[in-house]
């Protein structure tokens, strides 16, 4: 029987498991997080599980990969700087669901266009301002988000807007339709402005682990653990990151549920960035209606139901002085 290879890359370490179908956990390993290079980390964990357990890299029919990566990041307010297009919307839409806050001071290009709720649109879109714009910005971004208003009924304009800037530029973009399909157009602008910030950072992650894997001689197929617990395609998880927020803690969910064969339980995740806590109901992760909540944003991303804290086993432990006394202060800056 094919063997199975999971990895779990966090803010501090990476860890690593060979698991057969019949007999369970057969090795694991745990090796620092190298934020300069990930397969180094990752390299370092699958030798060791691989060596330990005395298998061959062909043994392994599938590997698994979960991170937090995506969501260390959007809690500590790292990402790429981008730019977003919003489509029929006025500066206003900036004010809601803290769209504003999220794009910390990058770049917003405003175009007319968009779409009634039938679908119908509103007006041509402005192109040649878009064009205009993208001249004006050079190399000043490393992805682009665009949303438009009812894309989600007529996705047309968010298209041929995408089809201009790849025509002016190299780098990545988000067209909102492809991440939810729900109205509140603000917040779907969120949901890809978050989508486009991490998208360097996890493209790295997965391309840099298959040629690892391919050095290795590891040919099964890689999945990507996503928010809800469930696996996507890496070539899936490479153009919506943000589909991985949340990744590690379903994981640990459904991990906690494997090995301690209880249906119902309160599960508590410290990492070296964060604390999570989450549900397990019935045997399966109790997800969250409303979308994922990370780092004091609201998405679509449909995900486990978790309370996340920035405290975590790399937090920073400080004295302060209230008067004549001293208190410890901890987190939620890690060192």
């Amino acid at each position: 029987m094919a063997l199975l290879l999971g990895i779990d890359t966090g803010g501090t370490y990476t860890d690593a498991v060979l698991l057969d179908e019949d007999e369970g956990i057969i090795a694991s390993a745990k090796s620092l997080t190298t934020r300069q290079d990930f397969s180094i980390g990752i390299g370092r964990s699958v030798a060791r599980v691989i060596e330990d357990a005395k298998a061959l890299a062909s043994d392994i029919g599938l590997v698994s990969l979960s991170t937090t990566l995506a969501t260390n990041a959007l809690v500590e307010g790292q990402g790429g700087r981008i730019c977003l297009v919003l489509i029929g919307f006025d500066e206003d839409a900036l004010n809601r669901n803290g769209l504003r806050d999220a794009l910390k001071g990058d770049p917003v290009i405003f175009l007319a266009g968009g779409h009634n709720g039938q679908g119908e649109a509103l007006c041509p879109l402005a192109e040649e301002k878009l064009t205009a714009e993208l001249d004006a910005l050079g190399e000043r971004v490393s992805a682009f988000a665009i949303a438009g208003l009812f894309a989600i009924r007529n996705p047309e304009h968010e298209l041929r807007a995408r089809d201009i800037i790849l025509s002016h530029s190299a780098n990545s973009v988000t067209c909102s339709h492809e991440l939810s399909s729900k109205l509140d157009g603000p917040r779907r602008a969120l949901t890809s402005v978050l989508n486009a910030r991490l998208i360097n950072m996890i493209h790295h992650l997965i391309t840099s682990s298959e040629a690892l894997f391919g050095e290795m001689g590891i040919e099964a197929p890689l999945m990507v653990v996503q928010g809800d617990g469930a696996l996507i395609a890496a070539e899936v998880a490479k153009i919506k990151p943000i589909e991985t927020i949340l990744s590690g803690p379903a994981a640990s969910l459904v991990g906690a549920a494997y090995l301690s064969r209880e249906q119902s339980a309160i599960i508590s995740d410290i990492g070296g960035t964060t604390t999570d806590v989450a549900i397990l109901e019935d045997g399966s992760p109790r997800l969250d209606p409303d979308g994922a909540t990370v780092g004091g944003w609201r998405t679509m991303v449909e995900a486990v139901a978790i309370y996340t804290v920035g405290l975590g086993g790399d937090s920073e432990v400080a004295a302060v002085k209230s008067g004549m006394e001293l208190a410890l202060s901890l987190g939620p800056r890690r060192l």
